[in-house]
């Protein structure tokens, strides 16, 4: 299984999305199971490169946040309309 580092998202919002894509980073969501939903960022570069060497969209992964794991599954990737660069994935929680 890949394991991915993530940092918590604590300020939510249109502006701040911005600023983190210009910093080369995106939002994230994680979801499902019989906990809430934890708002996420994630570095644009480490999961450009991961795409490229595995099957990152259809692989079953760990995310690392706050160095608790979370076992989750690409749901959703959104896509800039013509750049090259991930805009916003939604994981959802499977089980092991």
């Amino acid at each position: 299984m890949i394991t991915i580092n993530a940092i918590p998202k604590i300020i939510h919002g249109t502006s701040a999305s911005r600023r983190l894509r210009s910093d080369n980073m995106f939002p994230a969501i994680i979801y499902g199971g019989n906990y809430p939903p934890v708002f996420i960022i994630l570095d644009h570069n480490i999961i450009i490169k991961l795409q490229e060497k595995s099957k990152l969209f259809t692989e079953k992964l760990i995310l690392l946040v706050n160095e608790k794991e979370n076992y989750v599954k690409v749901k959703e990737v959104q896509h800039h309309p013509f750049k090259s660069k991930i805009i916003h994935i939604d994981f959802i929680r499977v089980e092991l």
